[in-house]
């Protein structure tokens, strides 16, 4: 989306959160991203409970005051606020440019789980921001068919698809399948937080290696320190798998298109594996996101003999690659440049 704004030469205001204040200025650097016109929070990351309560309440002290908080944060500018996803800086963004006056538009809306415990506390944000917003961008039919049916009053636009196809798109490699490791990842609350989806996990990630298929576990800072807490650690070097720090978004994506498969609870990781074709098993109970269910992802809903029949033979469930030309990015800037001009 920047890289569309910037190649039209429109002006915008690039805001970060701070959610992840110490990861973003690496990020920015691999993407070939500006520095941001205002940074919120601190320098490093909200990755302990009650970071993120200082971190959430020095947002909110922001709000207070309605003149302060459109002069700082919004420089007395209008136009449309774009917030994407579904994490607690989306919220915020979107509370925050309300409180300004300023409509918001919403990046990957109209996905549901259909319950709010799974996952929580990601699909409850998505409703209160799909009801806030001015436009909602639904990245296929089967999400904008779920905003017209709960009523959302913001203006409905389906694009091609999400505007993280096109990064994938331009990162990956072309690499041999099942050339190289089983990809693992786990990071959502749901599963960290209760024993037996994090045991079940582990235990899965050990059966890896004796069935001949070397893995490597991608570990989220707040995956590791779940495991150090409960002294999951010493089980986690047991189990001959590699282990690894977060990787950089093109190294990692060539990772997920060589694995002979990927476990993950990864939404975002659901969607590049769709459209990799990479067999897929989400270590989750429903998922928000159609993309390859059913075709090269299968849903374990925690099920021995789902995970049971998926290892047997996980091969079945590659699929051609899927990445196409679309440009959903531009699409969503028409639509921005339409609205604010009326704004």
């Amino acid at each position: 989306m920047l890289r569309e704004l910037d190649r039209r030469g429109l002006p915008y205001r690039l805001i970060e959160t701070g959610q992840h204040g110490a990861y973003l200025p690496v990020l920015r650097e691999r993407l070939g991203i500006r520095d941001p016109d205002l940074r919120l929070g601190g320098q490093s990351d909200v990755d302990t409970l009650l970071a993120a309560v200082r971190w959430a309440l020095g947002l909110v002290w922001l709000m207070v005051n309605r003149r302060r908080l459109r002069t700082q944060v919004f420089d007395d500018q209008g136009g449309m606020c774009l917030v994407h996803g579904d994490t607690p800086s989306t919220l915020l963004a979107t509370l925050m440019a309300r409180r300004s006056g300023i409509p918001v538009a919403h990046l990957e809306s109209g996905l549901r789980s259909g319950s709010f415990r799974h996952p929580f506390p990601e699909e409850l944000i998505r409703v209160l921001v799909m009801r806030r917003a001015a436009v909602c961008f639904a990245p296929e039919a089967s999400a904008a068919e779920n905003l017209r049916s709960m009523g959302i009053r913001a203006r409905i636009v389906e694009t091609s698809g999400n505007t993280g196809l096109e990064a994938l798109r331009d990162a990956v490699s072309e690499v041999e399948p099942a050339s190289g490791p089983v990809v693992a990842t786990l990071h959502r609350v749901e599963n960290l937080h209760r024993s037996e989806r994090l045991d079940g996990f582990l235990a899965l990630l050990g059966r890896l290696g004796p069935a001949g298929y070397p893995a490597t576990f991608v570990v989220h800072p707040p995956t590791d320190r779940v495991l150090t807490r409960r002294d999951r650690r010493p089980a986690v070097e047991s189990l001959g798998v590699d282990t690894s720090d977060l990787v950089p978004y093109r190294d990692f994506v060539t990772m997920l298109a060589a694995a002979p498969f990927v476990i993950t609870d990864g939404g975002s990781i659901q969607e590049e594996c769709a459209r990799l074709g990479v067999p897929t098993l989400l270590w989750r109970d429903r998922t928000e996101r159609p993309d390859g269910v059913g075709e090269s992802v299968l849903v374990s809903r925690y099920d021995d003999a789902l995970v049971d029949g998926f290892l047997a033979d996980p091969e079945q469930w590659r699929r051609p690659r899927r990445l196409g030309d679309k440009r959903p990015a531009e699409e969503v800037v028409d639509v921005l440049v339409e609205m604010a001009d009326g704004v």
